[in-house]
This record gives C-alpha cells, structure tokens and sequence, in this order.
C-alpha cells in the first residue's frame, strides 16, 4: 500500500512538473507576457453612473463592450429604467479613459415588441468592424412569454457605432445560449464565447462556452466539449464562476479577460476581481500563473469588477467593467444599496517604461469665487507608478484679474484624504486666451484628488482641463 502511494505521490508530481514547464513555454509565445507581468493601475473612477431621474438608464448601467474606431472609443452597455428591462446604450470619448459622454437620449437598442422573444431585456452587446462602413452587433435577449424562455442571442447591423442598428430578420440565430460575451473572426470562423450556462456555477454565474459559425447569422454550432474556460477549484480566487467576458483575437492568441467570483448567498454582493486567460486554438484555455491580474481591493471601495470588455493598446490594456462597490458611492445612492452599479475601469501596462495620460476632472465652466470639491474628483491611484507630473489648462475671460488654483490632497486609501494639501498649484494667466502649466508631483502618497478654485472676483473660467501622467 505505502509503495502504491509512493508511486501514485511520484506521478503526480511529474504530472504538475510538466503542466507547469508547459504552462511557462506556453507563456513565453504570448506577446501580452513578453515582460512576464500586468502592472495593475486602478482607472479614474466611476468612468460613467446612471441617468437623472426619468431617464431610459436611471436605473442601473452595467458594461456590455468598448470598441476603438477612426479615433474614438465607443462604451457600449446595458441599462434599466423607466419601468423597462435592460436596453443598449452608448457612450463615446476622444481618449479611452474618457470622458464619456452618453449618446442621444434613448437606447441604440430597444427591447422588441410584446411577444417578440426579446420583448423583456436587450443586453451584452459586442461589436465587430467588418468592412469600413460596416459592424455586426451579436447581443442577448430575454423574452416575457413562455415561448421564449431563457437568454438567446439576436444579431444587428449598423453602418456606424451609433447606429442606427437594425435587427436580423431570423433573430434569434442562437437560441438559449447565455450571457454574450465575445464575438472573433479567426480561421476563416466566427467563434462565439458566452457565460452558458448561466446559473450553472452561482446565482447569475457560468463558465463560459463556445459556439462556431460561417458567417454572422449562423448557423451556430456549439462546442461539443464545452465549457472552454471553467470556475477555479474550490477556495480558489473565481470558484463561483464568470459574468460574460470578452474574447479578443491578437498576434495569433486567443485572449480572455474575465470577472472570477467569490460567490455572496446575495447575488449583488458577490466579490469579483479580473483574470485572464488565453489560447492558441480557441478551444482550450490556460489561465494565467499570476491571476488575478486586477484585484477589485485595490480601487477604493471596490467590490467587484463584473462583465470584463478589453481594448489593446501596446504597452497599456485597458479594462472596462461594471463597478460594484462595499458601500454606498454616495450619500444619494444610500438608499438603493447594495443595487448601485456603475462603469470602471481598469488598466494593465505590459512594457517599461511607460507613459500615461489619465483625465482627472474637467470643467465646461467654472463660475467665480467657486471651487470643485474632492468629491467631484476621482482618485488617482499612484501605488505602481514611479513619476507623475499633473498639467492643468483652462481658457480665461478678456477681463479676467486671477488665475486659477489647484489644491492637490492625498490618501493612504483612496477614501480619507488630508485636510491639508499636499501641493498647490498655480495656473499660467494670460487674460483672454488659454493657459497651460505643468508640475512633478511626490509619488509616496498612494491616491490624489484635486480641488479646483476659480479665485476671479467677476468672471468664469473654462475649458478646465486637469491630467495626471503616470510613468513607470
């Protein structure tokens, strides 16, 4: 019996020997581990909240996909409100950390008519560019009746981001198949990944599965081996499973980023930090040795970083999510908490030395003898950065007399920040025309806010612009 064990103890250790030896082989042809690390820096959060009152979205927002097209970055998710289940909404920026703002005053994408298998929700959107004025939207839909149990998956086209986006006439092309999460063209193929099946792993959690097609519409063949990427073994960081998650196709790998859980008996209150995972075949995934990649611990008050969408963007990845939080946001969302969820993101930086351009706070317009507050202010993480230099611009009124301040305060935490300023900033003035200066900041504090003051006894301030550059 001992020299059974002994043999069984032996094999098992070659066993993870190997998979370990090829586990880091596999790792060195992935050019997103080339510098064998994701330096994780906590984005200007929240990046966008809910409508006002009365609007389509005053519910909740939840994040569905991020394009880059010809220069602009497209914030694509799903909102509730107005009494009506999820509908796609957009927001676009010149600069993928925005700031966003949203598009029209309605959804891109409406709930279908009363019986139509997706009368109920239109939800996880996910886009692909296919000629130059051509995108195809695969998308998930609920119906109300019970004709139509269950989450399917429809199919839209546009001749632009914005729309408008017309339904496929066959919807739904893929019956029953989960959360939409990433859609590839790869092989002369479509690969379709989705969380499927949902609930299987936790309350509103899944692995994720696999579909291929021909063409866009299908038809869909799903994966006769799936899940493709399933939950982490009990006790481990994503053991409870994945909200919907985007596949990417780059430099012959197929990448996952993903929200692994650790499941709460209340669904809203599950915790979820960020992996990632890839594949050289698209079917059998290997989750990276030093996940998770972005913890939700280290963006203040952050409980989960849900429904993970990546653009790529060498040396600088960056992660958009729905943002869950431990506590209220804010005094006004007290009141519907833990229901509050918001859009985040997060960056990752493969290569050194970097250099990045985070937006702090900006201002259309800032009225005399006024001043932000540090509440109007994001934090802006310094823990994996090694410069930091923040440069303020704005435009002065011909008759202007004062120029504007900036009152840089610090935290150990991202929550409570020093009463006293760290630093005080002076702004160039010219009266009439914009002004611009930029300072080296201490980087031994951990997170920045800033307060802007118009000290000008008369006239505004505009065209406010404050920018944070990282380096590493």
């Amino acid at each position: 019996m001992k020299k059974q064990t002994l043999l069984a103890c032996s094999i098992l250790a070659a066993t993870l020997l190997l998979t370990g030896r090829s586990t880091v082989a596999a790792e060195k042809h992935n050019a997103l581990l080339a510098s064998g690390r994701f330096l994780h820096i906590p984005g200007p959060n929240p990046i966008l909240v809910p409508g006002k009152e009365g609007a389509w979205d005053d519910g909740v927002i939840e994040a569905a996909d991020a394009l880059e097209d010809r220069g602009s970055y497209y914030l694509f998710y799903h909102g509730t409100g107005s009494g009506k289940g999820y509908q796609l909404g957009v927001a676009t920026a010149a600069h993928p950390l925005g700031p966003f703002r949203k598009h029209g005053n309605k959804p891109v994408l409406e709930i279908g008519p009363k019986g139509s298998w997706d009368d109920r929700h239109v939800a996880c959107a996910m886009i692909l560019k296919e000629g130059v004025d051509q995108y195809t939207m695969w998308y998930s839909g609920h119906g109300s009746s019970k004709e139509h149990p269950g989450w399917s998956v429809g199919l839209a086209t546009a001749s632009h981001p914005l729309g408008p986006w017309k339904k496929h006439a066959a919807n739904p092309i893929l019956k029953r198949f989960g959360y939409v999460g990433g859609v590839v063209e790869a092989a002369g193929q479509y690969w379709l990944y989705t969380a499927h099946p949902i609930g299987s792993t936790g309350a509103d959690y899944s692995p994720m599965s696999l579909a291929v097609a021909d063409s866009p519409a299908g038809p869909w063949t799903p994966y006769a081996k799936n899940p493709v990427l399933r939950q982490g073994r009990w006790g481990e960081w994503d053991d409870g499973g994945y909200s919907e998650a985007e596949v990417l196709y780059s430099g012959g790998i197929f990448h996952i980023f993903y929200g692994g859980a650790k499941l709460d008996p209340e669904r809203i209150r599950t915790r979820e930090s960020i992996g990632y995972a890839y594949s050289t075949d698209g079917y059998h995934f290997t989750k990276y040795t030093g996940n998770p990649v972005a913890a939700h611990q280290a963006n203040p008050n952050a409980a989960a970083f849900a429904e993970v969408h990546a653009i790529i963007e060498p040396p600088v990845i960056y992660l958009y999510h729905t943002l869950r939080y431990r506590r209220p946001p804010s005094p006004a969302e007290a009141e519907q908490f833990p229901n509050v969820e918001h859009l985040g993101v997060q960056m990752l930086v493969t290569g050194s030395p970097f250099r990045l351009d985070v937006p702090v706070l900006t201002r259309a317009t800032l009225a005399p003898k006024t001043a932000t507050s540090l509440e109007d202010c994001p934090p802006i993480c310094l823990s994996s950065v090694k410069r930091v230099a923040l440069t303020v611009e704005c435009t002065y009124h011909r008759k202007g007399v004062f120029p504007l301040t900036v009152a840089i305060h610090s935290s150990p935490d991202g929550e409570r920040y020093d009463t006293v300023s760290l630093h005080n900033l002076v702004n160039s003035f010219d009266a009439g025309r914009r002004c611009q200066k930029t300072i080296e900041i201490d980087t031994s504090a951990r997170f920045l806010k800033v307060l802007v003051n118009n000290p000008d006894p008369s006239q505004s301030i505009s065209s406010i612009k404050v920018t944070a550059t990282l380096g590493g």
